[in-house]
C-alpha cells in the first residue's frame, strides 16, 4: 500500500527579493524501510511516470494526482536507468541493470515483454534507442559500449577500443538520430557515427577528454548541438559536441552554487535542466538534508552560476536522486494542473511541488521562466489519490 499525504509549508525567507521557500507538496512513500528512489522518467503523454526503486524494482503511478499504478519486477540487481520507448510503442517501459539485462515492461499489465542480455559477467549502465532508421539498442557496459538491432532483438555490434572503465551514459543524440554519444568513467566522452557497419575503426568521429569521471551528460540548444556535463566530483562543464568545442568550465561549480543562496552547502548536482523557450540552463543541485534548489547557468561570456530561482525544502529528509519537472510537458492531462514537477530521494519518498497556478503560492517563490502555464478557465482543485 502507498502512503499519501498533503501538507502546506510556508517559510519567511530574510531576504524577500530572493527566492522563497514556499510550497503545497503531495508527499508519497514509495515503500517502508530504507529503500531508495533512483529515477523518475514520464511517458510521452505525460498520463505516467515510471519510478526506479533500490528494490530492484520499477513502480508507475499518475505524475498528475499521484496515484499508485502497480510495478514491474524482474531484475536481480540494481536498476540503472529506465526510459519509455516513446510514441511509436507509447505503452512500453524499458530498464538496465547491474544484473548485465535490458528488460521491456508493458505498463499496462506490468508485464516482461522482452529482454536481452549483455552476458554474465556484464553490468548495463546505460541505454538509448535510435540510430537512422531507429532500429538500434545501444548499450553502455563494461568499458564497452553493446548495439541490438532491437526490431530483431539480435546483437549486431560492439565497440571496446574507445573506452577502458565503465561507459556510464550512451545516448542518441535528438534530431541527429544517426549519432551516437558515450562517456566514461575513464573521463572521456565520444561520438560516433552508428550509420553502416559499426566499429571503433570507422565509426568514432570525435573525443572528449574531461579529465574525471562523468556521471552524466544531456544535450540542450536550439538543435541540440550543446552539450553539458556533470562528474562524479561535482563539476560542471558546457561542450558543443559536434566540433568538440568546450564553452564553459565549472571546476568550482559546488562553491559557486553554495555562494548564490544562505542556506547550507551545495553537496551535490542532481541533474541539468533546460528551457528551450527562454534559452536558459540550470544546474539543480541539493544537500544532504534534502534542499535542493534551480542555479541559473551562464555558459556564455563570464561562467557564472547565478543565485536559485527555485528553492524546493521540507519534502525530502536525505539525499534527492532525481527530480521531473513538468515545465518539460507540452499540452497534457490538465496541464498537469499547476504542478511544477516531482522529485524522488533516498529517504524513499516521492515529493511533488506546486507552482503559481494554486492562490496558496506566492508567485515570487519561483522564476516565472521555469513554469508550466496552465489555462486561466479551470476550476482549481486538490486532488487526494488516498
Amino acid at each position: 500500500m502507498e502512503y499519501a499525504g498533503m501538507e502546506v509549508e510556508e517559510q519567511a525567507h530574510p531576504n524577500p527579493n530572493s527566492s522563497k521557500r514556499f510550497g503545497l507538496k503531495n508527499s508519497i512513500q514509495t515503500n517502508f524501510g530504507d529503500d531508495y528512489v533512483f529515477q523518475i522518467v514520464p511517458k510521452d503523454d505525460w498520463t505516467t511516470m515510471a519510478v526506479s526503486l533500490s528494490t530492484n524494482a520499477v513502480k508507475l503511478y499518475s505524475p498528475v494526482a499521484g496515484q499508485y499504478y502497480g510495478e514491474c519486477k524482474g531484475h536481480s540487481a540494481t536498476i540503472n536507468q529506465i526510459l519509455f520507448s516513446g510514441s511509436s510503442n507509447p505503452h512500453v517501459l524499458s530498464s538496465c541493470s547491474t544484473d548485465g539485462t535490458i528488460r521491456a515492461w508493458d505498463t499496462r499489465t506490468f508485464q516482461q515483454v522482452s529482454c536481452v542480455s549483455a552476458g554474465s559477467s556484464q553490468e548495463v549502465f546505460s541505454f538509448s534507442f535510435g540510430g537512422s532508421t531507429n532500429n538500434l539498442l545501444a548499450a553502455g557496459c563494461k568499458s564497452q559500449i553493446l548495439f541490438w538491432d532491437w526490431r530483431k532483438m539480435k546483437q549486431i555490434a560492439y565497440l571496446e577500443d574507445s573506452h577502458v572503465e565503465d561507459v556510464t551514459q550512451v545516448h542518441f543524440v535528438p534530431e541527429h538520430q544517426g549519432k551516437l554519444v558515450s562517456a566514461s568513467v575513464d573521463g572521456l566522452i565520444c561520438t560516433f557515427d552508428t550509420n553502416g557497419d559499426i566499429n571503433d575503426d570507422d565509426n568514432l568521429e570525435s573525443v572528449i577528454n574531461v579529465g574525471t569521471s562523468i556521471a552524466k551528460v544531456g544535450f540542450f540548444g536550439e538543435t541540440y548541438q550543446k552539450l553539458w556535463c556533470l562528474t562524479h566530483i561535482e563539476t560542471l562543464g558546457v561542450w558543443d559536441w559536434k566540433d568538440a568545442r568546450n564553452e564553459a568550465n565549472f571546476a568550482d561549480a559546488r562553491s559557486l552554487a553554495s555562494d548564490s543562496w544562505n542556506l547550507d552547502c551545495v553537496d551535490y548536482f542532481v541533474d541539468c535542466h533546460y528551457s528551450g523557450e527562454t534559452e536558459k540552463l540550470w544546474v539543480i543541485g541539493g544537500t544532504n538534508a534534502g534542499v535542493i534548489g534551480y542555479f541559473p547557468v551562464n555558459y556564455k561570456g563570464m561562467a557564472t552560476i547565478g543565485s536559485p530561482e527555485a528553492i524546493l525544502e521540507g519534502g525530502h529528509t536525505s539525499v534527492v536522486r532525481s527530480v521531473l519537472p513538468m515545465s518539460t510537458m507540452h499540452g497534457g492531462p490538465a496541464q498537469g494542473q499547476g504542478i511544477f514537477g516531482w522529485t524522488g530521494s533516498e529517504d524513499g519518498r516521492l515529493c511533488c511541488w506546486l507552482s503559481d497556478d494554486s492562490p496558496q503560492i506566492n508567485q515570487s517563490w519561483i522564476s516565472s521562466t521555469l513554469i508550466l502555464r496552465p489555462e486561466k478557465t479551470r476550476k482549481k482543485k486538490r486532488h487526494h489519490p488516498y
